[in-house]
């Protein structure tokens, strides 16, 4: 469950995040390579670790989010069990979904993760009818929705914008704009350089932010999330940042030019955070080797859970599937 709490130590908070969702898809990434051991496409986001650590760490526990493909981050982020989630990435029966969601299609209600989707442009609407469920509740509780640059131009996600200005519902839309939509990239498929400039067409304010800068993302967040739960209505934040890996493990990248990817491995979020932390006398470098041990352990964990684990009975078939009616 989420902890009720004010975060001690930002910093070092900040930099374990990110290194444990890094070293938890760094596995996934080796498992993936492995004949037969995870089922399905594995879709990851190596190298955006500064917005889920940056945007979750403003939230509240009643707060609700919703995912796309890439959401073991934002998962890890908002403390989800690890060894759950790890077991449910391999299909068995102790993961959080008891099997049947796999790496894809994850929902965590202990920690208010609502539901995550393949479907691209699916996020949005559904994360309209949390918020208007917060707004009619007259909760202080918000949504945030996370999407692609790619989704960016589905018309489910303009349709939800324009709902959420209309009803003036407490939700912060989050494109993470990582240079690519499946091997396209944004000049190819998005008519504006700038998506956050579209957040005023639907009355709400909108922002960009340096994706893989994890304090001036969680500044605007705590700032766009404010404005949500004052009642104000929605708020628009694009994260610029960049997609390290292929679309998924299958794809090798022979699209992108290696001089770019080159770049932004300069730009890595936790080199990047590891080295002011440094160089600000914050951490030093046992203590920074001591976050990276603790950090691989724990995912070690995770994968001998999870393979220790059973997968789903036959009998599981039918369970969860659907919702019985109250008795009237």
């Amino acid at each position: 469950m989420i902890e009720n709490k004010i975060i001690q130590d930002l910093p070092t908070h900040f930099y374990s995040s990110m290194v444990l969702i890094r070293k938890f898809e760094e596995k996934i990434v080796a498992l993936s390579q492995e004949d037969g051991r995870l089922p399905g496409m594995q879709i990851l986001a190596n190298g955006q670790e500064a917005v889920a650590t940056g945007i979750v760490s403003t939230l509240e526990p009643e707060d609700v989010i919703v995912s796309n493909h890439r959401s073991h981050g934002h998962i890890i982020a908002r403390g989800a069990n690890l060894n759950s989630l790890m077991a449910e990435i391999m299909a068995k029966g102790t993961g959080v979904n008891g099997g049947k969601a796999g790496t894809l299609h994850l929902a965590v209600p202990d920690v208010n993760v609502l539901m995550t989707s393949t479907v691209v442009g699916a996020g949005p609407p559904l994360a309209i009818g949390s918020a208007f469920a917060q707004q009619y509740k007259d909760s202080k509780a918000i949504t945030v929705v996370f999407f692609g640059d790619g989704a960016a131009a589905e018309g489910s996600v303009h349709e939800a914008m324009n709902l959420a200005g209309v009803w003036n519902l407490p939700i912060l839309f989050v494109c993470e704009n990582n240079c690519w939509a499946g091997a396209q990239r944004p000049e190819e498929h998005c008519a504006t350089p700038n998506i956050f400039l579209r957040a005023k067409g639907y009355n709400m304010p909108g922002q960009s932010v340096d994706g893989n800068d994890v304090e001036a993302v969680y500044n605007l967040s705590r700032k766009l999330t404010q404005h949500c739960r004052s009642g104000s209505g929605p708020a628009f934040m694009e994260t610029l940042t960049y997609r390290m890996r292929g679309h998924g493990e299958q794809d090798r990248q022979h699209y992108v030019d290696p001089k770019e990817l080159a770049i932004w491995a300069k730009k890595c979020p936790i080199r990047r955070y590891g080295k002011k932390l440094l160089d600000d006398g914050i951490l030093n470098t046992d203590q920074i080797e001591a976050i990276d041990q603790e950090a691989t352990t724990r995912v070690e964990a995770a994968v001998t859970f999870g393979d220790a684990s059973p997968y789903p009975g036959p009998e599981t078939a039918l369970t969860d599937v659907f919702v019985h009616p109250l008795n009237t």
